[in-house]
């Protein structure tokens, strides 16, 4: 376990074996315990797997200010975090707003990224290109209400949590929000990100990824649509793969662990 200090914030984060870095990126509501079935898997064959808690979950801190879940601070967390592990450079993996940030770290910070992996989100400019999108997309608006989105998730025993997320880890999921407060500032995420405005006008514009890029979607994700993934392919300079996995949810590294993990070791040098 390590924690590097970023303006003030601190941030957990965990290094398990040897070789080539990839660091792993987990979104909401989770933690880097979202990525327990791939870290042994890339340990042991041959990769330095550095997992961040990122601000506001986990064993990370938490601020209060809504700005400071920006993404721009989220990644450069990541790469004060790939600084402190002495790897200025490494593969980048992430998963719903953590795959935001790493097309962010893909597309601004060229450098630091050797090969990108992005699961179930795609790129931010084409995210809301279809009506499908903005229809599966009704839940940012809710959790841009602070209170309200959250006594939603949590009434009744957190019902409408589980029945609109279907999180195959719910019940752990749930008793670590509980635990570290966490719930407030992972729906910080939308409301510093996806307010009103970004549902309306032009996409703000970035330049294209250069590293090789995989994306991943799994027919079952009940929040994001195939062409959401399908269209990143046009902000990709860089090579570029798609793979659609058929069953799987949202949370596809849980639910079809050996298959993600497949894919991760086939795309990703050692």
């Amino acid at each position: 376990m390590a924690r590097v200090e970023v303006d003030g914030v601190g941030i957990h984060y965990e290094v398990t074996g040897e070789g080539r870095p990839v660091v792993l990126l987990h979104g909401f509501p989770d933690s880097g315990r979202l990525w327990r079935h791939q870290v042994p898997a890339l340990a042991e064959a041959g990769f330095k797997v550095i997992v961040p808690d990122l601000r506001g979950y986990g064993g990370s801190d938490k601020p209060g200010e809504v700005e400071a879940y920006h993404l721009a601070f989220v990644a450069g967390d990541v790469l004060a975090v790939l600084a402190d592990a002495g790897e200025p450079k490494a593969h980048v993996v992430g998963h719903d707003f953590g795959a935001a940030v790493a097309w962010g770290l893909g597309s601004l910070t060229p450098d630091s990224v050797d090969h990108l992996v992005v699961l179930s989100v795609g790129f931010p400019s084409t995210f809301f290109g279809t009506l499908e999108q903005y229809q599966k997309s009704w839940y940012m608006l809710l959790f841009q209400f602070p209170g309200i989105a959250e006594r939603w998730l949590q009434e009744n025993h957190w019902f409408n949590f589980k029945r609109w997320g279907r999180h195959p880890d719910a019940e752990a999921v749930i008793a670590e929000l509980e635990a570290r407060g966490s719930l407030t500032p992972g729906l910080n995420y939308y409301r510093a990100n996806l307010g009103p405005e970004t549902w309306v006008g032009p996409p703000t514009q970035l330049p294209p990824v250069q590293a090789p890029t995989m994306g991943v979607w799994s027919t079952g994700d009940f929040a994001l649509g195939e062409a959401q993934m399908t269209e990143s392919a046009q902000s990709v300079a860089g090579t570029w793969r798609y793979e659609r996995l058929e069953g799987p949810g949202h949370w596809m590294q849980l639910e079809a662990p050996d298959q993600v993990n497949q894919l991760l070791l086939d795309f990703l040098p050692r």
